[in-house]
């Protein structure tokens, strides 16, 4: 409500171009969507459209990204985050959506949870928007069946802090179902270990399987 009553006195701007109206025109939109990324989501070496190369030892079996964090995706996912516009959440998952292929209808959704902290500050779980706009457009069922067990932020650790710890921030709760193929949620993959260890807890309690898809991939110089 609050962000619909600004945008009625400040319209928003397009991310990419700075056109008045929305957030990401469809100009832009379609720019974003057209970029094809055939490369492993953890190395970036060219694979096939599964997104997972066969040299990377990973818990995950499938992986998509919208695209590298940069342009109009950076600034999208940096309004949504760090400047509290919510209704970037609406663009950021239909843009997950259409670089999505066609899922299974059992495929359970889940989304990275959130630190509380973060949560309070922006005034929502961000990975959980995102989540739930795409569980309704894809008609797939939403399971929060993780939880964060840690209270660390990674935003500005390195890479070593990072993964120590991520390797304890995640435990699955009662909610988790067994035998069944997990699609792992989040919104930027920088060092990987975010992922890489929710998908390890799923894996643990008896996942079937566990993909993942991201928005914004850290772009490496």
């Amino acid at each position: 409500m609050i962000d619909k009553a600004l945008n009625l006195l400040a319209p928003h701007h397009c991310c990419g171009c700075q056109k008045s109206g929305r957030l990401l025109c469809d100009y832009c939109k379609y720019n974003i969507n057209n970029e094809h990324n055939f490369a492993c989501l953890a190395c970036l070496r060219p694979c096939g459209a599964s997104g997972v190369c066969t040299s990377c030892a990973l818990p995950y079996s499938r992986a998509w990204w919208v695209g590298k964090r940069q342009d109009g995706l950076e600034k999208l996912v940096d309004v949504y985050k760090f400047e509290r516009v919510k209704s970037a959440s609406i663009e950021l998952a239909d843009l997950m959506a259409e670089t999505l292929p066609d899922m299974p209808i059992d495929v359970i959704i889940v989304p990275v949870p959130t630190v509380a902290s973060h949560i309070r500050s922006r005034g929502y779980d961000h990975t959980k928007l995102i989540s739930a706009r795409l569980s309704k457009k894809l008609g797939l069922r939403k399971v929060d069946c993780l939880d964060r067990l840690t209270t660390d932020t990674q935003h500005g650790a390195t890479a070593r802090q990072r993964l120590k710890q991520a390797k304890v921030a995640f435990g699955v709760n009662k909610k988790f179902v067994k035998d069944r193929v997990y699609l792992l949620i989040d919104d930027v993959y920088t060092t990987g270990s975010t992922v890489h260890f929710a998908a390890e807890r799923l894996k643990e309690a008896g996942a079937k399987d566990v993909w993942v898809a991201v928005i914004a991939r850290q772009a490496i110089d």
